[in-house]
C-alpha cells in the first residue's frame, strides 16, 4: 500500500459549462474579460515606464474572428506558462496589506487589505477562460516588456484542456514587434454573433466606455481603408467642468437617459474618497414599492461592473438609482457584484447618509423641487422616517395623512395655525378601521388620521413617544362612544325590549347592540371593534372545531386570549331605518332587519365577507323578501278559486 499527493485533473470543458451557466450571467461578459487583463497588463507597464502607450485596438476578422491588441507589459515563456496554464493563478493578487500608517483606506476602515486591487481590475486569474464561451480555442502571442531581450511567446489554448506553449523567432511575421499582447479568437458554431462588429463595439462601449486608455475598434470604410473608431471616454460624466450648474444638470440628466433610460427628477452627487467613489444618485421620476430591489450602474477602476448591481445603498433609499466608479470596492467572482466586506458597508453607510442629508435638505423648504419629491416618494421619506429621528422631525411637518377633516400634517393637527388648543389626535391602524369610523367622526368633527398604510403606524407611534405634548394616539372605542349622544331616558325605556331582541339575535356573532345618536342621518349604524377584541374573536375561532373535539393547541391558544370581546354594533337612532327596525312587531323581520345592519357595517369597512357571513345576509335578505312579497301560487292548484275543505270550516 503507497501513499502520496497528486494533483486535481480539471476538466475545462466541464470548468466552461459551469462558468457560463452558474458564475456568469450572459456570454457578453468574454469581451469585459479581455479589456480587463489588457487594462492591467497596460497598468502594470506603466509601472516600469510612465510614458508607455495605453491602447486597446479590437479588430474583427474578415473571417468572423476576432483580435485584441493591447499595448500591455506581455509575458515571458515563464510567466506565460505560470499564468496561463494554471486555473485560477493571477498576477493581481493581493498579497500586501495596506499600511494604516500611509493609506487612508486602511487607516479609516482598520487595514488589512490587500494593496493589489488599487492597481488592477482582476484578482482570480480566471478571466481569460470566459472567451471559451464563445470560442473554442484561444490564440495569445506576446512579448515582454519587463524582459526585453526575452524571445515572444505564443499559448493556444483548447476548449478540451490542451494547451501549447511555444517560442518565436523575433523576425516571425506573426510575433509582436512592440512589447504587448494580442489574443485571437475563432467563434463557436452559434456563437458567431458574439464576434460579429456591431456586437463587439455595442460590448466595448459599454463595458469599456469610462476606461481611461485608448479603447478603439478597427473599421472599414466605404473605399476599403480601416480606421480605428474610439470607444472610451475622456473623463467621467460627473467629474467633466461645465459652464453653470443648469448646463451641468442638463448634461447628467441626458446622461442618465441614455445609461439609466429615464429622466430624473433631481440628481445627488456621491464622493466618497475612503472608498475611492465618486458618482451620481439619480432621483426617480415615478414612485416605485419598497420591495423594489434597487439596481445600480456601478464602475471598478473605470471598467463597468454591471448594471444591475444590488446592495450598494441602504434598503429605505429605492428611490434613486446610481452610476459610480470605484476603487477601493471588491467584485464577486463574476465580477458582476460587489463583495459584502467591510469597506462595501462603510460605503453603503457613508453614501446613505449622503442621500439623506439631500433628501432633508430639499424637503426643508418649500420648492417645487420638494413638492414633486414628497408627492412621489412620500414612501421613501416615510421609510426614512421610520429609523430617523431627524427625517422623522420634517416629516411630522411636510407628510400630507388622509385624515377625517381633510389632509393634514401631523403638525397641522397637533399645532393649529389660529393658537387654539390642539384636539386630541386618534389614529386607526388599518384602512378597514378608518373606513368603519370616518363618517361619524367627521360629522362629530372628532379627527381620526389614516394609518392603515404602509410605514404609517410606526411612523406616528415614533412621533407620539417624541411629542407627547401632540397628544397623538391610536382610536379605541371608548374614543367614538365619548362623542356619541346618548338617547332621551325615555326613548330608551321604550326600546329597552326591542334591544334585548336584537342582543338575542346578533349572539351568535360576538356583537351587542347599543343605541346612540350621532351624525350623519344617513349612516345607520357603526361597527365598533378594537385589535385585542379581534385577536381574540381570531382565538376562539381556531379553538372551535368545526368537526370533532377541539384540538390541544386550540384549546391552548383560547386559554391565552381569554374570553372573546363583543363586537359593537351602534345603532342610529336618528335613523328612520333604525326607528322602524325597533318598531317592528314582527321578530323574524327585525332579527333579519339586525343582521342586515351588520353585515352592511362590515361591509362599510371595506372588508370581504367572509362565508358565514355572506351567509348571514343572504337569510337576512330571504326572511325580508318572504314577509314582504304575496306568497306565490301554489301548484297543485288546490289555493286557485276553490276552497279546500278545511277552509270551508
Amino acid at each position: 500500500m503507497s501513499s502520496g499527493t497528486d494533483a486535481f485533473q480539471v476538466d475545462l470543458r466541464g470548468l466552461v459549462e459551469l462558468l457560463s451557466r452558474h458564475l456568469y450571467s450572459s456570454p457578453r461578459v468574454y469581451l469585459r474579460e479581455l479589456l480587463q487583463n489588457g487594462v492591467d497588463a497596460i497598468t502594470a507597464r506603466r509601472a516600469l515606464d510612465a510614458d508607455a502607450p495605453a491602447r486597446v485596438l479590437l479588430r474583427p476578422l474578415d473571417d468572423g474572428g476576432l483580435e485584441v491588441h493591447d499595448t500591455g507589459v506581455g509575458l515571458t515563456t515563464d510567466e506565460a506558462r505560470d499564468l496561463l496554464a494554471t486555473i485560477g493563478r493571477s498576477s493581481k493578487r493581493d498579497a500586501d496589506p495596506l499600511d494604516p500608517a500611509t493609506d487612508p483606506l486602511a487607516g479609516a476602515l482598520g487595514g488589512g487589505f490587500g494593496g493589489g486591487r488599487e492597481e488592477f481590475l482582476g484578482q482570480f486569474g480566471i478571466g481569460l477562460l470566459s472567451a471559451f464561451m464563445v470560442a473554442d480555442e484561444i490564440d495569445l502571442v506576446s512579448r515582454s516588456a519587463r524582459s526585453p531581450g526575452a524571445p515572444p511567446v505564443r499559448w493556444r489554448g483548447y476548449a478540451d484542456g490542451r494547451y501549447e506553449l511555444t517560442e518565436l523567432d523575433p523576425a516571425d511575421p506573426q510575433a509582436p514587434t512592440e512589447p504587448g499582447s494580442v489574443v485571437r479568437l475563432r467563434p463557436l458554431r452559434d456563437a458567431e454573433h458574439w464576434l460579429e462588429p456591431g456586437t463587439v463595439a455595442a460590448l466595448a462601449a459599454d463595458f469599456g466606455g469610462l476606461l481611461p486608455v485608448d479603447v478603439s475598434i478597427e473599421v472599414r470604410l466605404d473605399d476599403g481603408d480601416r480606421v480605428g473608431r474610439r470607444l472610451s471616454g475622456d473623463e467621467l460624466p460627473w467629474r467633466r467642468a461645465y459652464a453653470d450648474d443648469a448646463e451641468r444638470g442638463r448634461a447628467l440628466a441626458a446622461y442618465c437617459e441614455r445609461t439609466l433610460g429615464f429622466t430624473p427628477l433631481a440628481h445627488v452627487d456621491l464622493d466618497l474618497p475612503v472608498a475611492g467613489l465618486t458618482g451620481v444618485a439619480f432621483v426617480l421620476p415615478a414612485a416605485v414599492a419598497p420591495s423594489t430591489s434597487a439596481h445600480h450602474r456601478v464602475s471598478l477602476k473605470r471598467m463597468l461592473l454591471g448594471t444591475g448591481v444590488e446592495g450598494l445603498l441602504p434598503d429605505w433609499a429605492f428611490f434613486v438609482r446610481c452610476v459610480v466608479d470605484a476603487t477601493a470596492l471588491r467584485p464577486t467572482a463574476s465580477r458582476e457584484g460587489l463583495f459584502e466586506d467591510e469597506i462595501l458597508l462603510a460605503a453603503r453607510e457613508a453614501l446613505g447618509e449622503r442621500v439623506r442629508a439631500w433628501t432633508l435638505e430639499t424637503l426643508a423648504e418649500p420648492s417645487p423641487l420638494s413638492r414633486a419629491f414628497l408627492s412621489t416618494h412620500h414612501l421613501a421619506v416615510r421609510a426614512l422616517a421610520a429609523q430617523d429621528d431627524a427625517m422623522l422631525d420634517l416629516a411630522a411637518r411636510v407628510l400630507p395623512f388622509e385624515t377625517t377633516v381633510g389632509t393634514r400634517t401631523l403638525a397641522d393637527l397637533a399645532e393649529p395655525a389660529d393658537g387654539a388648543a390642539p384636539a386630541r389626535v386618534l389614529w386607526t391602524t388599518s384602512v378597514e378601521e378608518y373606513r368603519r369610523v370616518a363618517a361619524v367622526a367627521a360629522a362629530q368633527g372628532l379627527p381620526v388620521l389614516n394609518a392603515g398604510y404602509v410605514y404609517d403606524a410606526d411612523l406616528l407611534a415614533r412621533v407620539a413617544r417624541r411629542h407627547p405634548g401632540w397628544r397623538l394616539a391610536p382610536v379605541a372605542p371608548g374614543d367614538l362612544e365619548a362623542v356619541l349622544a346618548a338617547v332621551a331616558p325615555v326613548r330608551e325605556l321604550e326600546v329597552t325590549d326591542a334591544l334585548s331582541a336584537l342582543r338575542d339575535d346578533l349572539a351568535d356573532q360576538d356583537c351587542d347592540v347599543e343605541l346612540r345618536v350621532f351624525e350623519p342621518v344617513e349612516v345607520p349604524a357603526m361597527l365598533l371593534s378594537d385589535r385585542d377584541g379581534e385577536h381574540a374573536r381570531q382565538a376562539r375561532e381556531v379553538a372551535s372545531p368545526v368537526d370533532g373535539p377541539a384540538d390541544v393547541w386550540g384549546a391552548v391558544l383560547a386559554g391565552l386570549t381569554g374570553p372573546a370581546r363583543a363586537r359593537r354594533l351602534v345603532l342610529n337612532d336618528a335613523n328612520p331605518t333604525v326607528r322602524a327596525l325597533l318598531a317592528a312587531p314582527d321578530a323574524p323581520v327585525r332579527a333579519a332587519g339586525a343582521r342586515s345592519l351588520y353585515v352592511t357595517a362590515l361591509l362599510a369597512s371595506g372588508r370581504p365577507l367572509a362565508g358565514a357571513e355572506a351567509g348571514l345576509l343572504d337569510d337576512a335578505l330571504r326572511t325580508l323578501l318572504e314577509r314582504a312579497l304575496p306568497a306565490p301560487p301554489d301548484p297543485s292548484g288546490t289555493q286557485s278559486g276553490h276552497e279546500t275543505e278545511d277552509d270551508a270550516r
